[in-house]
């Protein structure tokens, strides 16, 4: 049986605001993060047991990228964040991520993305070892639209 199961992850973030359209905010804040070249996969939130962090990796234009993605629009006034939280399990059988979004300030989108791994640590009976963040929080400027993004990319 061929199994695709990721050996390697990176996070990465970024931010942006356009003139134009929430769709150019977004492609902009993707080029922030290095990640607008790439075909992004949505996936859940588990990483596999053996998979380490890396730094970055590049990818060839059009390479498909499995991530947990975390993403925000807003408009003029706004503020807005996205967040990843992960954290590995102390028995060594991996780890879990989440993601978060909303009109917060960073310091609230931390919480929250604490909460919820609580949670699903707390579901599955088992302790994580200490949880990372990855948080991008931004003031929309006026006449202007922005989007921020936080993802866990799975290679």
């Amino acid at each position: 049986m061929n199994l695709l199961v990721p050996s390697r992850f990176y996070v990465t973030s970024g931010k942006a605001v356009s003139e134009v359209s929430e769709l150019n905010a977004f492609d902009r804040a993707l080029c922030d993060a290095g990640i607008a070249e790439y075909n992004l996969v949505p996936v859940s939130s588990v990483l596999p047991a053996k998979a380490q962090r890396i730094k970055s990796l590049q990818l060839p234009r059009g390479a498909i990228l499995h991530c947990v993605l975390a993403q925000m629009h807003g408009d003029e006034g706004e503020t807005i964040s996205a967040g990843i939280a992960y954290a590995f399990r102390k028995d060594g059988q991996g780890g879990y991520v989440a993601e978060g979004h909303g009109h917060l300030e960073m310091k609230a989108m931390k919480e929250i993305l604490g909460w919820k791994m609580s949670e699903m640590a707390s579901f599955r009976g088992i302790e994580l070892k200490p949880v990372r963040y990855l948080i991008e929080e931004l003031s929309v400027s006026m006449d202007h639209y922005g989007a921020c993004i936080a993802a866990l990319a799975l290679i």
